[in-house]
């Protein structure tokens, strides 16, 4: 039996309001893993005829030509040359998240495919989940619940002690939308604020937060209590910390990672803590994710490491697949594409 008539034995293609067969749109699965959230998938069926990778390799003579759009979730499914050459008709990839360190842009271009990701989506909760770490860290929070509940502690120690974060100097490497949103919050701690980035902030956006700009980032580095990553990955930000960096910070400074893991030389990283060239660092993100179970960062106290969870609320995920959702039909449309990534 062809793909077509299974199709039509499931309702035939999805319309739309006016009668339209919508737009195929390939996506890697359903739940799972890395598949579409389940419960977004109703809206996205009002939009899209959804294709999983599966049914789109079981029935490519049909689908090659009808798939129009890729739907990116959680960097899925892979994109290479390989499926572009299958899809003679893809105008568009949206890519869920920030970073688009997974896309290979000069060759998506070659093939004339434009690219959209979620930026403004993912902002506020990253930013959030920056000052988190950083509360969290300084305060052992993760050793301390350890503490409260093992069950041979018999006392509290009075000298068990964390570090202040309010008055305390960040030092933001990135002062993009989510650094920008990290200074807000910082300044209701009464932070001393620094910042490091490609271009400075003007002076209206600088006076809000009260942030300094640092042109070196060894001038950062060298006066901030805490130091929070997030720059996009790039080959100019990978490894941007490495051990010149660490040895560069302050002893009793901590760094924080909400970026990408490459962007730190975690070797450097296990040997600055081990050796106490830096006090601590708290981590969304690493490389690989996960870390295999035997790897230093996983068994030290002053090490705090999430799994990569900055952007992970309902609302957010939600949003994300509005605004890809958005950005898939601008890019059909033929209109300007929301969130478009540039070469």
């Amino acid at each position: 039996m062809s793909y077509q008539q299974t199709w039509k034995e499931r309702a035939g293609p999805e319309r739309g309001m006016e009668g339209q067969e919508l737009p195929y749109v390939l996506i890697d699965s359903i739940g799972g893993k890395h598949g579409v959230f389940e419960d977004h998938v109703e809206f996205l069926k009002k939009h899209f005829q959804l294709s999983t990778m599966k049914e789109y390799l079981e029935n490519k003579k049909f689908l090659s030509e009808k798939i129009r759009a890729i739907y990116m979730w959680y960097h899925k499914p892979v994109i290479n040359e390989g499926l572009l050459q299958s899809l003679p008709n893809l105008k568009i990839v949206a890519s869920s998240g920030v970073g688009i360190d997974h896309l290979d842009l000069k060759l998506l271009s070659s093939y004339g495919v434009k690219v959209s990701n979620t930026p403004f989506a993912v902002s506020t909760d990253t930013a959030d989940f920056g000052m988190t770490l950083m509360l969290a860290s300084s305060r052992r929070l993760v050793e301390g619940y350890q503490m409260a509940i093992s069950p041979n502690r018999e006392y509290f120690p009075a000298d068990w002690l964390g570090a202040e974060v309010s008055g305390a100097t960040l030092g933001i490497v990135g002062m993009g939308t989510i650094g920008y949103k990290v200074a807000e919050r910082a300044k209701a701690f009464e932070m001393k604020i620094l910042y490091h980035n490609r271009n400075q902030r003007n002076k209206e956006e600088e006076s809000a937060v009260g942030a300094i700009f640092c042109k070196k980032i060894d001038d950062l580095l060298q006066q901030s209590d805490f130091v929070l990553l997030s720059v996009s990955l790039t080959p100019q930000t990978h490894k941007l910390i490495g051990k010149r960096e660490l040895e560069l910070m302050k002893p009793t400074a901590t760094l924080i990672n909400i970026s990408r893991g490459l962007v730190v030389d975690q070797d450097a990283l296990v040997e600055a803590l081990q050796n106490k060239v830096i006090k601590a660092a708290a981590l969304d993100v690493t490389h690989p994710e996960p870390l295999p179970r035997d790897h230093p960062l996983l068994k030290m106290k002053n090490v705090i490491i999430t799994p990569h969870m900055a952007s992970a609320t309902k609302k957010t995920r939600r949003l994300m697949m509005e605004n890809m959702t958005e950005s898939i039909e601008a890019g059909l449309r033929g209109l300007p594409i929301p969130n478009e990534v540039l070469l």
